[in-house]
């Protein structure tokens, strides 16, 4: 399973592909509709191989999560993130026993069983054991410099100005 080039953008509904990085942004196609947007390098994107939840005893990646609930469903579908809060919980434990409840909410276990139905469709994710995901393995996407730290090279005015002032 693969998560290094898989997206979710904030704002827009779904989950992308990454299919090609521009000098302004990047080119992401919908795993939902298929169609191809255009992003600019200020949204706020992040990519799923870098997100994970939190445990009591400290963070388990996505990858590892989307691979348990494959284990329960056997690579089937997992319940609908549309459930009440209670049995979306109690589905969550059975998969993850060990999520921290105070810093893991309800809005979360949605996000991810629809992301996983997302990529379960699309037969991006699966039982097997993942293959090893470090920070330098997935693409960085390169966020834009703020303006301030932007530096322009400025022409010497200090010579013409001496100069008009001796006129």
């Amino acid at each position: 399973m693969s998560l290094e080039k898989v997206l979710a953008i904030s704002g827009k509904p779904g989950l992308y592909a990454l299919k090609l990085q521009t000098r302004t942004g990047f080119v992401a196609e919908s795993l939902l509709d298929g169609k191809k947007i255009t992003v600019g390098l200020r949204s706020n994107v992040s990519l799923l191989s870098e997100i994970s939840v939190y445990t009591y005893d400290g963070e388990v990646r996505l990858s590892e999560v989307f691979r348990a609930i494959a284990e329960k469903e056997d690579n089937g579908p997992s319940i609908s993130h549309k459930e009440d809060n209670t049995k979306l919980e109690s589905y969550f434990r059975e998969v993850l026993p060990e999520f921290d409840e105070d810093r893991v909410y309800a809005s979360d276990i949605k996000k991810i069983l629809n992301w996983y139905n997302m990529l379960q469709a699309n037969g991006l994710v699966s039982k097997d054991a993942p293959v090893a995901e470090t920070a330098e393995e997935s693409p960085a996407i390169e966020e834009a410099a703020p303006a301030a730290e932007v530096k322009e090279e400025k022409k010497p005015a200090a010579k013409k100005a001496k100069a008009k002032k001796e006129e």
